[in-house]
């Protein structure tokens, strides 16, 4: 099976969903990021796995189910992070982020017999999953990170690697008020939908 990794920032006011602010306060953009960690941890947790590690800038609090590793970022850019995440794994690992609350076990249930890795692109031009089967962080070491080619630039790196890669399918991840819109009537059971709802009641930005 494989190491699920989820790569993700503790929900502080200030310094998480900073994008969501305004309509939201940066009190509410954070709860609004613990929740949507909290709806990934849990998909991840019901998901087969050998490992799930948590790869964390900040220190873990209640929304952290129990079974996972928990490792501190490394220094650098995204590039580098994302690569040392991958550093800590042995055998096919999976990596997410945390700004999909819809995504399911179904879709972290990946089979790496026929794939040397998958990709999962994002709506923004960036990449939701990452999986590779031989995890080699210098795959990832310079790619332009938070950009519209982001995606595109990382497939073509593992293609050009001899990478048979595998595409998961294309979702959209939670940066500002719209996407947190709609996502949440993609996953309207979540804890991220429920707490959304509960902020637009009280005068936030309106649902879609």
């Amino acid at each position: 099976m494989t190491t699920l990794l989820v790569i993700a920032k503790e929900p502080r006011p200030g310094r998480v969903k900073t994008r969501l602010t305004p309509p939201f306060s940066p009190e509410q953009a954070a709860a609004l990021a613990e929740a949507l960690l909290a709806d990934t941890l849990r998909a991840v947790a019901e998901s087969p796995a050998t490992r799930r590690v948590l790869v964390l800038d900040g220190s873990p609090g209640p929304w952290l189910p129990p079974g996972f590793d928990v490792v501190p970022q490394c220094a650098g850019g995204l590039d580098a992070r994302l690569a040392d995440a991958f550093g800590h794994c042995e055998g096919p690992a999976l990596l997410i982020g945390m700004d999909t609350p819809q995504v399911t076990p179904a879709l972290l249930t990946v089979d790496f017999a026929d794939h040397d890795a998958y990709f999962g692109p994002a709506d923004d031009g960036g990449f939701w999953a990452l999986g590779l089967a031989d995890p080699d962080p210098a795959l990832l070491l310079g790619v332009p990170m938070s950009s519209p080619e982001t995606g595109a630039v990382q497939r073509r790196r593992l293609v050009a690697a001899g990478l048979r890669v595998g595409d998961l399918p294309r979702l959209r991840d939670v940066d500002t008020a719209a996407d947190a819109a709609a996502v949440a009537a993609l996953a309207p059971h979540g804890r991220f939908a429920a707490r959304l709802d509960r902020y637009t009641a009280q005068g936030g930005t309106a649902r879609r």
